[in-house]
Formats: structure tokens, sequence, C-alpha cells
């Protein structure tokens, strides 16, 4: 059984162990979040670990796990198109940025020539 998550999620061998033991399967679940927390940046592991912790209470709270999925999942879409997700984080930028996709489209090039100053001093035509 794998120990940390590194990019390969063995279905079946999560799967056999949460059948067979349920307690060895939800110790090396806490134990991968903790490790994904604690590989985060300092400065977001306080608020993964309150997100887990929400996540873990809607877990307890469910009948099923098919309930918990189902709220988690609404928590998800919560963060993204709810008040101040990151929907309206998007958008906040792009009203805060003077120029639209549009303007952006037809903004005039840059001009590909351009006139050269002499540098006083500098040597000419040795």
């Amino acid at each position: 059984m794998q120990t940390a998550f590194d990019g390969d999620f063995a279905f079946d061998t999560w799967l056999a162990l949460a059948n067979s033991d349920p307690e060895a399967f939800e110790k090396q679940r806490q134990d991968i979040v903790n490790q994904a927390i604690a590989g985060a940046p300092a400065g977001q592991q306080q608020r993964l670990r309150g997100l887990q912790w929400r996540i873990d209470k809607v877990r307890e709270r469910s009948s099923t796990p098919l309930s918990a999925c189902i709220r988690i999942s609404g928590m998800m879409w919560d963060a993204v198109f709810g008040n101040g997700g990151l929907v309206d984080s998007l958008q906040a930028l792009r009203d805060a940025n003077p120029l639209t996709a549009q303007d952006r489209v037809t903004a005039p090039k840059p001009r590909s020539s351009a006139s050269v100053l002499p540098f006083p001093g500098a040597a000419r035509d040795k």
C-alpha cells in the first residue's frame, strides 16, 4: 500500500483495503491527506486543514458515501460558482482591467520600424 500520493492511484488496492480493513483504509487516507497538506506552501496549509475538516464533517454527517460525495461535490461547485468563488474572482480581475478581450484583439500593433537615435560620443564608422 502506498503511503504517499505519487500520482498513481491504485483504485483496486484501496477498494480491497476499504472492504477488508476499513480502519486501516481510513488511517492510510488520513496519512496521505496530511502528507499532501504538509507538502503545500506554508501559507496555504491552515486553509487546507480547514477545508479538510469541513470535508471530514460532511462525510461524518452523511448517511451514505454517495450522499457525502454529492454534498462535497456541491461544496466544490459553490467554490467555483458561488458568491466570492472562482468565477466572481475572475470577473473582478477582468473588470479591473481597462482593456476588454475585444480591445486586446483590435489594439494597434507595435510599429515594425523605428528611428535610431545616435548616442553622443559613440564611435562612428571606424
